[in-house]
């Protein structure tokens, strides 16, 4: 396919930091809400990684001065991809473990393929869909496993709406990149942009609904917001932005499969997951279907 390379040796490393970065932000996450409302966790995040990601836009001598077109695009970008969407997350992991959440986040490639089609009118194929039957039977059934097992106000169910909105939320994101005011604007500068109108809107959030803004002194917490901040969005967004002008997106989503099995192995080992036939099986099912849909995705 034209504009795509045979992967390097470059391209493969940065391929698994990717996975191995995004896989263990989940855990990550997972201590920012121990004591942190999550609301104010979620802006401290931000505003490490939106000055972070404005200053690699000015170092690449980007333009950051942005028309009021793509200004307003950047504000919605930073309510659905970087406010909203990470305001849900957070609060997901109140109820449910960091590798499952990492897991069903992965099926965002599903809404993603159906808003394509419905408004840019993308095609969809018969493998895709399959595959994303399969992934969600697998999703299904780590569910049933986490509610079987969970006390009768596990809040099961709430963890798991919490990220299906999410996926949905950070979807309407990925689909406002994908419009040609996006493809216009650096996306060093569009995500530096929608990075501060995120944190803006989460702070407004947090200090209307939670009250003055909290932080924890204690140097775990610090290098978390850090970890988040700069590994976690800063130093991956345009990594896998060139991996994508690299591979083109179809083999780059692999990247999806990937960071779910990384988030999984480390709940297993840090937070005690529980396996069960019932479970294994559901996440290699899971895994199955992602891998099916990707391959026949357009």
């Amino acid at each position: 396919m034209s504009g795509q390379t045979a992967p390097t040796p470059r391209s493969i490393a940065v391929f698994i930091l990717l996975a191995l970065v995004w896989g263990s932000t989940w855990l990550v996450i997972k201590d920012q809400i121990s004591l942190v409302p999550p609301a104010w966790s979620v802006v401290w995040r931000f505003v490490l990684a939106a000055a972070a990601m404005a200053a690699l836009a000015l170092l690449r001598g980007k333009r950051m001065r942005l028309s009021g077109r793509e200004q307003a695009l950047a504000a919605a970008m930073g309510l659905f991809q970087f406010s909203l969407n990470f305001q849900l997350i957070y609060r997901s992991e109140h109820y449910l473990t960091s590798g499952l959440v990492a897991v069903v986040f992965a099926l965002m490639i599903v809404p993603n393929a159906v808003l394509g089609r419905l408004v840019l009118g993308n095609p969809m194929s018969g493998r895709f869909l399959a595959g994303s039957g399969i992934a969600l039977a697998g999703i299904a059934m780590l569910m049933i496993h986490e509610y079987r097992i969970a006390p009768p106000d596990g809040g099961v169910l709430t963890g798991t709406l919490l990220v299906t909105l999410a996926i949905l939320s950070v979807s309407v994101g990925n689909l406002l990149q994908a419009t040609p005011t996006a493809r216009g604007v650096p996306v060093v500068a569009l995500m530096a942009w929608g990075m501060i109108w995120g944190t803006g809107l989460s702070a407004a959030y947090a200090l209307f609904f939670i009250g003055l803004p909290q932080f924890d002194p204690r140097p775990g917490y610090i290098a978390g917001i850090a970890y988040l901040g700069l590994a976690g969005s800063a130093l991956t967004f345009p990594l896998y932005s060139q991996l994508i002008r690299d591979w083109g997106p179809g083999r780059a989503a692999y990247n999806s499969v990937a960071v779910p099995v990384v988030a999984m192995a480390l709940s297993t080992v840090f937070e005690g997951y529980r396996w069960t036939a019932l479970a294994a099986g559901g996440a290699a099912l899971a895994m199955s279907g992602l891998l099916i849909a990707l391959s026949g995705r357009k």
